[in-house]
């Protein structure tokens, strides 16, 4: 049986980039239908479930939900609530409202769809960056304590 990239992707537990990343490297066999898309052999998933050395029982079948995150590295996260999203081409705007205050991300529309966010949703928002901005508004105070 053939599957699509994305049915693929989620049997192996990866996104559909990932698996678009490894068709391109030519990590994984695939054939194409005669409009251009990847199919991939149910023996080619099988091929590299077997090489991450997972026995079959444990394979995540595909209408499996996605796993749980039960930790992560990054400590800067901020739970909240999707106000919005918007979705355009490739990328997506997601708007968290944390406490009175606004996030806005843009992810691709392929994790909106993993994650299957839609509005009114609980999410984190998970910051792990290289800079920090630091800002803030001109003010007779700001001019005052700088003399």
């Amino acid at each position: 049986m053939l599957l699509s990239v994305s049915e693929a992707a989620e049997r192996l537990g990866v996104s559909y980039s990932t698996l678009k990343q490894w068709i391109y490297k030519g990590s994984i066999r695939t054939s194409r239908t005669a409009g251009g898309h990847h199919r991939v052999a149910e023996s080619e998933v099988e091929r590299l479930l077997a090489r991450q050395d997972r026995p079959a029982a444990t394979r995540k079948p595909s209408s499996a939900a996605a796993p749980i995150i039960v930790s992560i590295s990054g400590r800067n996260q901020l739970r909240g609530i999707v106000d919005e999203i918007r979705v355009s081409g490739l990328l997506a705007q997601v708007r968290l409202r944390i406490g009175d205050q606004r996030l806005t991300a843009v992810i691709t529309r392929d994790a909106v769809d993993e994650l299957r966010l839609k509005r009114g949703d609980e999410a984190m928002a998970i910051i792990k960056s290289t800079e920090v901005m630091i800002a803030r508004e001109a003010g007779p105070a700001a001019s005052k304590r700088r003399r």
